[in-house]
This record gives structure tokens, sequence and C-alpha cells, in this order.
């Protein structure tokens, strides 16, 4: 079933200049991407899209980590793409992430309040629409399948 999902390179892997290697991989997969585009994360678009974290008392260091620089957004579309990436960068914490998966290769365990993991992936059909039309408001919502 041809879907879409949302990829969120974070800080780090970009100031890591890991997105070429994420990029790679995610095409290596025979995922196509739709569209991407450099941007940054206000504290509204985080509260949005973590709608479910923001009482946690960790909120706070999320938000210190996604805006302390530039994120590459992404939009990718393939054969079950939101199970195929949350297979191909690995489980949330880096440190129990295998070798072989991009937060096993280059996530990092918790650092300034937060877990450096690298990348992010939509967990559903339903939350990549949402979140897709959050990253990527001059989408139509018509576009995203």
């Amino acid at each position: 079933m041809q879907e879409q999902t949302l990829i969120l390179i974070k800080p780090d892997g970009v100031n890591r200049g890991l997105i070429g290697k994420v990029i790679s991989r995610i095409e290596e997969k025979g995922y196509h991407i739709i569209s991407l585009k450099i941007t940054s994360a206000s504290e509204a678009i985080l509260k949005a899209h973590y709608n479910e974290l923001c009482d946690q008392p960790y909120f706070p260091g999320i938000v210190e980590y996604m805006t302390e620089g530039p994120i590459v957004a992404i939009v990718a579309e393939g054969t079950e793409v939101i199970k195929g990436f949350r297979s191909l960068s690995g489980p949330t914490n880096p440190t129990l992430a295998p070798p072989g998966t991009i937060r096993g290769d280059f996530g990092r365990s918790w650092d300034r309040g937060a877990i450096r993991n690298i990348v992010h992936g939509s967990d559903s059909l339903e939350n990549a629409q949402r979140e897709i039309n959050l990253w990527f408001p001059e989408l139509t919502s018509q576009n995203v399948q």
C-alpha cells in the first residue's frame, strides 16, 4: 500500500553532517522523497507535533533540543513507508537500537535533557497526515495519502 510519512532529521543529525547519509538510507530502501526543506522548529509547532508529551516533565528538554538548530523535514512515499522507515531508524533509544539502523549507527543516549536520536518518523497513518500538515502547510491535505 502506497503511503506517505513525515521524517525529520533533527538538529543533531544536521549539525553532525548526517543529512546525506540519512537521505541515502531512505532512497536505498526504495522510498521516494516527495518534498524536503530545511526549517526551524518553533515551540508552537513542537507542542502541536508532540501534543501527547506536552505535560511531561521532560518536554522542555525536547523543545530545547529541537530548537537548537535547523531541521530537515521530509515527506517520503512508498509501500508501507511508515513501518519501513521506523524499522530503518530503529528504536527511540539509540543505546538499544541495533547496528545498521540510523539511530543505532548515529544516535546518542541522553545528552542535555534529551535523547539525541537523529531522526523522527511518523508512527501511524493518522499521525503522518497530521504531522505532514504541520510541517508542510503548503501541501494540501489532498496530496497526503
